[in-house]
Order: C-alpha cells, then structure tokens, then sequence
C-alpha cells in the first residue's frame, strides 16, 4: 500500500480530490477492499456513482454480453440496439411532452454542458441562471454555470453566468421569499435561457431546500419563457427515495440530465429534453466513444435493477433509519449542528456549536480521516458537512455499523494527527 501512494504522484493533480490515503484494490458490495484485505464501509459510493455497490451482478453480465460482439465504439455515426433502447427507456421514465430526445455523454458535466450550450440556441438568449455553492461540472459553461468552481478561483467569470441565492433551511430559515424574489428579478429581465438547479444542493454542503422550491422555480420559469434544466446526476435514480429528486415536488422540468449511478461506475450520462433544444444545431455535441455499447447496455441493466430490486423504496427506508440512528447517537455532541436529507441523501452539519451554527471545516477533516482509520469511506462537502450516501443495496445491519462508525469518528475525532490531515486538501 505504501508503494502505490508513493507511485500516485504520477496521476495528476488537477483531478485529485483526497481526504485520507485511501489505497483500494478490490470491491464488494458496499465494501471496498484494501491491499492486505481490510474492508471499508463505502458511505459514499464514489459520489454516487456505485448507487448497486461494488461487483453487482447485473453489471458484469451486462458487460460480458457487450463484449462478446460489441458493434463499434460509439453512437456516433452508426446506430446500435442498446444503444436506441436505453434512449427509449429514460424517455419513458422522464415526465414530460411532445417530441423529446436523449443526448448521450460521458459524465455529468457534459451531460449538463449540452444542456445549456443548446438552451441558449434553442432560446436565442445569452445569460444562464445557477445557484451559489452549485456543481454542474468540471468543464466547459457547466463549469463556469458552477458555484464552487467560481467562488475558488478553479475557472474564470463567466459574464453571461449568474449567481442566484439557494435556500438554505438551517442557516437562513426567514430567507426564503427573499430569495425567490431575487430569482424572479433575474428573470425578469428576459434574457435568461435557462435555469440550472440541483433539486439538492449537494456539493455546495448537502442543503436540502424548502418543500414546493422547484414548483417555484418551475413556474418563474414558464412565465418567463425559460427553460428549467433540473441536474439529477448525483442525487437522481431513486437515491432520495423517490425516482427523481424532483419527484419530491411534483414537477416536469423542461431538461433532465443523468450520470454518476446511470453507469454503475462506467461512463455515461444522459440529458432529456425536447426536440426543439437537443436535436440542433446538428453534430455540434460530438463525442468519439459517447453511447458505446458497453455502457449503454450496463446503464439499461442499472434500470431494470432499480426496479426488479425496489432500490427507491429501500432508499427511502434505509435512508430514514440511517437519519434516525444517527440523531440519537450523537444527541449528546454539540458539533452536530444538523442532520438532514431524503432518502439516502443525508448530510451531517458539523459545528463549533449548536447555538452559534459556525461552520466547522477542521473537524469535518479530522472525522472522515477517523472514519477511514475506523473503517468507512466518507467525504465532505461545504467545508464541513458529512456526505454520506452509501450504496442503495446497503442493509439494515449496513446501516447500523454506519451510524456507529461515524458516531465514533465524530467523538475521537481528536486523536487525528493534524500534520496526517494537512497532506489531504480535501475539498
């Protein structure tokens, strides 16, 4: 294990994002393995991406049948079963009206990067509304249409971009009208193409927002003649207990996009929208390897098992057990500010103290390093929130050594090594 970290400085550090030495070599379930065998708990399933754990059946035969004949490498210019079928599908489980389509891609952030490229087109207008502290990508507008990425410095302004509040119920409770009337000022004034919205601000410190915020934003939008692209790539798929995060309010946004859980660990993403935005300009969205068979037909095989194996109504089940275990065993910690979430979306507001509400990023370091030293992978985001978002296949007794682990981690926190933790940014 110690070779490998000392050989990691080969990998770039433009994409590395560590928190504690995390060497693994193998998977099961929803547990990663350690060179030497030690087995972690993945609270995280690599942000969401693992959303059936670690060597899912259903995966590897799904990519053993693509790889006894696959047809080519791509969608590109040719046109393959898997493919056409998976497009259908996400067609049938996305609301919506009128002639629609799917755009493939490899992540998240193309998926996204689509959208708005061709909401301005489809619009004519120039200027693309986001939230602070959001995450839409790590390239191009999705990039800069990105809050945590502007507000570090990672990518420049982008004058056309603009930054709108997102309500948060624990730190700005009496906000909220406020906000909305900001939201619908930009708007106002007519040049926004489209509206770019997590349905839960994840990255930006795991806020869930008020019942009924995404009906708001969805009618502002419609009045306004905008376009409302609702980003479901790390909490969508059933992981907040209903099928679409957005489901929670019982809208039909105009643009859906997918990644992360689609490809169970692969490459892929998904934008759903209408004809009218996605089909033009022609061939301006071109990726080589996009919609190869071998991802499209384990994302086909990540739907089916979502529903054969009731995955949202475990999520929500699981999710409300994880919640409840852990309030009652931290009751007692005055640095838990806050446990919230839906469904196996769950954020852990680490503070100085429940009355002053202050941010606690140092000790948000220190307990996910315990944890991992512990036996459980989880991260943070905000600064000092802990992501937790396990596998939807977690079990029950999962659960229980989940809540145990953190709890622990939480109250030994002190005993981290503070020079350990300074050699890991974090984010």
């Amino acid at each position: 294990m110690n070779d490998l970290l000392s050989r990691d400085r080969v990998i770039a550090g433009v994409e590395k994002l560590r928190f504690f030495p995390l060497v693994v070599e193998a998977g099961e379930g929803c547990e990663l393995i350690e060179p030497g065998g030690r087995r972690l708990l993945d609270l995280s399933a690599t942000w969401t991406a693992c959303a059936l754990g670690h060597g899912h059946v259903v995966v590897r035969e799904a990519l053993a049948r693509a790889a006894q004949a696959p047809p080519g490498a791509a969608a590109l210019s040719a046109i393959h079963p898997d493919g056409v079928a998976l497009a259908e599908e996400l067609l049938d489980r996305v609301p919506g009206s009128g002639e629609r389509r799917v755009y493939f891609g490899h992540c998240g952030s193309d998926a996204n990067d689509v959208a708005i490229r061709a909401a301005r087109h489809a619009t004519g207008r120039p200027r693309v509304l986001a939230f602070e502290h959001s995450y839409h990508g790590g390239v191009g507008v999705a990039m800069r249409a990105s809050g945590v990425h502007v507000q570090s410095g990672n990518v420049e302004t982008d004058t056309a971009v603009t930054f709108t509040p997102y309500p948060d119920p624990y730190r700005s409770p009496d906000t909220y009208e406020v906000e909305l009337a900001t939201l619908r000022s930009h708007l106002a004034a007519g040049d926004v193409a489209c509206v770019i919205v997590e349905p839960i601000l994840s990255d930006g410190g795991l806020i869930v927002p008020p019942d009924g915020f995404l009906t708001e934003i969805s009618a502002a939008c419609a009045a306004a003649g905008t376009l409302l692209i609702c980003d479901e790539v790390k909490v969508g798929l059933g992981r907040s207990g209903t099928y679409h995060a957005f489901d929670h309010d019982g809208l039909a946004p105009d643009v859906v996009t997918f990644g992360k859980a689609l490809g169970a660990g692969l490459p892929i993403s998904a934008a759903v929208g209408p004809a009218a935005v996605l089909d033009e300009p022609g061939a301006s969205a071109l990726l080589t390897t996009a919609g190869n068979p071998y991802c499209t037909a384990v994302a086909r095989a990540v739907l089916r098992t979502i529903d054969a194996e009731g995955l949202t109504e475990r999520a929500a089940v699981a999710g409300e057990r994880l919640r409840a275990g852990l309030r009652e065993a931290t009751a007692d910690l005055d640095v838990v500010g806050d446990i919230r979430g839906r469904g196996l979306v769950i954020g852990v507001d680490l503070v100085g103290s429940r009355e002053t509400r202050d941010r606690a990023p140092d000790l948000a370091a220190r307990v996910v390093y315990r944890a991992w030293q512990l036996g459980a992978v989880v991260y943070y985001v905000g600064g000092n929130v802990l992501e937790v978002t396990p596998p939807l296949v977690i079990t029950d007794e999962e659960v229980d050594r989940a809540v145990t682990i953190l709890e622990q981690a939480i109250r030994e926190a002190d005993q981290v090594d503070p020079a350990a933790v300074a050699e890991f940014a974090g984010w």
